[in-house]
């Protein structure tokens, strides 16, 4: 009962945090990019909170537990350093726009409305199906803690994220975000050697799990491999680890989730400057919960589903006031995601697809969230009839963006020649190339590891992009633009600020440098000294 009360008691606290902010929200400035001003704390909070989902927690997690933790770890490797990539190279590029969504900011970047409603519908879609999985990992935490039948769960975890976001948008979910960060960040770092502890202590937990039999290999590099596991071979898990982990460094730079928190920093900086700690934080993440998940294998090996590994590991292997924030902790983490993925969705639906001018008027700020509304009740009913498949389901979504948004993302920042109809016809070939090659395997046979359906439409989307630029010129407005976006702001050369982002990617080898050393430390020499 008291994981149930500790979980309802910090739904309560979100939902008024929506309300008291709510009363802050006067234009339409305020509900989509909270003003401009949100400090690094704020931006860093959200773009993490934001990414770590259920299918973090929950998904990945139980991959882990299942034979794949260091695979897990070879794949955060190119995933992480999307955010250092994403806001350098793009990311400061999209708050010089001045847009209130990523769509918009393709529409002005290539002087085309047609762009900007492509953008917004595969905003909608691709976001959509992640906002189904991350849901449905929030009904599937509160069914296993509260002995609710998993729809009435649904009908919980929609109500609280839908509310506060409804009410009070991107003010609301910035600090809702940042207040679940910490408490999920808190709950990893703590929870875990608690977890190692009651499967045996270092280093006992590492060498016994090493040597299980009924997952052999499951710390190696690679995992379980073989007929009866996910991966044939070795080789096949590298494969998968690169090209997943790539796509999803594409998501942390270009998708609208991770993008959009930058259109709400106060100035460039804080944009750099999160990056940089969204990376530490997601490698300091990720390094405790996969190595902590494989070794629950040596107090219980049967837990079904495997979603449920870090629920289970919280209820019977913690102290209760630690299970109840790392239960706090996860929920954390699916609410933030959802409330950031339905505020685009109804952003995108308002703003970009009814486009209106009139964007700082009370009559737009109403439609936005009636809008949001709206979306919200539909996905609810979607998520009702969609099984449970969260972690797929996010890996799927995620395909979409990197394949057909990267390549015009990239290109509209440092490319001369690529033109608004190669963009426009970019976007829906990479999208519509990852949809095809998904039902192929679905409805015909699986597609060798190399022809992964976010290459094939990555591929056709790069394609595209360079074909389409050479049957047409660039016009002048965006000529403009483009050299617009690329000047250097006044505020970036403030020697002040300048002197601490410099201090950042300082930080960020230390880190790195710290990473490895615990990770020697605590895994390799378990394994090969002792």
């Amino acid at each position: 009962m008291i994981y149930v009360v500790g979980i309802v008691v910090a739904l309560l606290l979100f939902i008024l945090i929506g309300v008291f902010l709510s009363k802050k929200v006067t234009n339409v400035e305020d509900y989509y990019v909270s003003g401009r001003n949100a400090p690094t704390l704020l931006i860093t909070g959200s773009l993490v909170a934001s990414f770590l989902s259920s299918v973090t927690f929950m998904g990945e997690a139980g991959f882990s537990y299942s034979g794949y933790p260091i695979i897990q770890l070879i794949l955060v490797v190119f995933n992480a350093s999307g955010y250092v990539l994403g806001a350098f190279f793009f990311g400061r590029y999209l708050r010089r726009s001045k847009a209130l969504t990523v769509p918009e900011y393709f529409g002005k970047r290539f002087d085309s409305q047609k762009i900007r409603k492509v953008a917004g519908i595969t905003t909608i879609l691709g976001v959509s199906a992640y906002i189904v999985a991350v849901t449905q990992g929030g009904a599937l935490l509160f069914s296993s803690v509260s002995g609710l039948s998993y729809s009435a769960s649904l009908v919980i975890i929609w109500f609280a994220y839908t509310s506060f976001t409804f009410l009070s948008g991107a003010k609301g979910v910035l600090v809702n975000d940042t207040i679940m960060f910490i408490i999920f960040l808190a709950a990893t770092i703590v929870g875990v050697p608690f977890i190692l502890n009651a499967t045996g202590g270092w280093p006992d937990a590492i060498i016994k799990t090493a040597s299980l039999q009924s997952h052999p290999g499951i710390l190696s590099w690679h995992g379980l491999s073989g007929v009866d596991s996910y991966f044939n071979s070795p080789t096949e898990a590298l494969v998968w680890a690169v090209i997943l982990g790539l796509v999803w460094g594409t998501v942390v730079a270009v998708s609208p989730w991770q993008t959009s928190r930058y259109l709400m920093a106060k100035s460039e900086h804080v944009v750099i400057r999160s990056g940089v700690i969204a990376t530490i934080a997601i490698f300091v993440i990720y390094l405790f919960l996969h190595i902590g998940m494989a070794t629950v294998n040596l107090v219980n090996p049967n837990i079904n589903p495997t979603e449920n590994v870090f629920i289970w590991s919280a209820k019977n292997l913690l102290p209760t006031w630690l299970g109840v924030i790392a239960l706090i902790g996860i929920m954390a983490a699916i609410l933030s995601s959802c409330s950031t993925f339905l505020q685009l969705i109804g952003n995108s639906i308002a703003h970009d697809i009814f486009i209106n001018k009139e964007s700082k008027s009370k009559v737009v700020l109403r439609f936005s969230r009636n809008t949001m509304l709206i979306s919200s009740i539909v996905i609810l009913l979607i998520t009702m009839w969609q099984p449970p498949a969260v972690m797929w389901i996010g890996y799927f979504a995620a395909t979409l963006f990197a394949a057909s948004w990267g390549p015009v993302a990239f290109a509209s920042v440092y490319s001369k020649t690529v033109t608004k109809n190669a963009a426009f016809w970019s976007i829906i070939v990479g999208f519509v190339g990852v949809v095809g090659a998904e039902l192929f395997e679905m409805l015909v046979t699986a597609l060798p590891i190399y022809l992964h359906p976010v290459i094939i439409g990555a591929v056709l989307s790069i394609l595209t992009l360079n074909l389409v630029s050479k049957t047409e010129e660039v016009t002048q407005v965006e000529k403009e633009f483009r050299l617009e976006i690329i000047k250097a702001p006044v505020t970036l050369k403030n020697p002040r600020e300048m002197n601490i982002t410099k201090k950042f990617p300082n930080a960020l080898i230390i880190s790195g440098v710290l990473v490895l050393i615990l990770t020697f430390v605590f895994y390799y020499v378990p394994l090969h000294f002792l």
